[in-house]
């Protein structure tokens, strides 16, 4: 179990990983389309969603303060889910569908933080 433990923690933490290097290292690239939704100070609240689900995802597979990771990542996804997935906003059909996946996707994501900062207070 141990084991199977240790590859969920990885396979959970490292799209945030992923993303938040890209975050924070193309954030001028990334802060257009934040920008484009309509998001305030985007190309900083890039950076800072960046080092946030970076340093979430890092304390996930390390298994280090794990509910202050999953709370990162809890914190990240309940905005940014609601600001650049707003699928209802969307008059495109196949765009529609798209943003509806990526909420869907994202909020997957925040319930599995939700369930990891649960898990992580019963293990101390």
């Amino acid at each position: 179990m141990v084991i199977l433990y240790f590859i969920g923690r990885v396979l959970y933490a490292a799209i945030f990983i992923s993303s938040g290097y890209n975050h924070i290292t193309k954030s001028k690239f990334l802060s257009g389309y934040a920008k484009s939704m309509g998001v305030p100070a985007a190309e900083l609240l890039t950076v800072v969603s960046g080092i946030m689900i970076l340093v979430g995802g890092i304390l996930i597979i390390s298994n280090f303060l794990l509910f202050y990771g999953a709370l990162l990542i809890f914190l990240f996804l309940l905005p940014t889910t609601l600001m650049m997935h707003a699928f209802w906003k969307v008059k495109d059909a196949t765009m529609k569908q798209t943003q509806q996946i990526m909420f869907m996707k994202n909020a997957s994501m925040a319930g599995a933080a939700l369930m990891i900062m649960c898990f992580a207070n019963a293990l101390h």
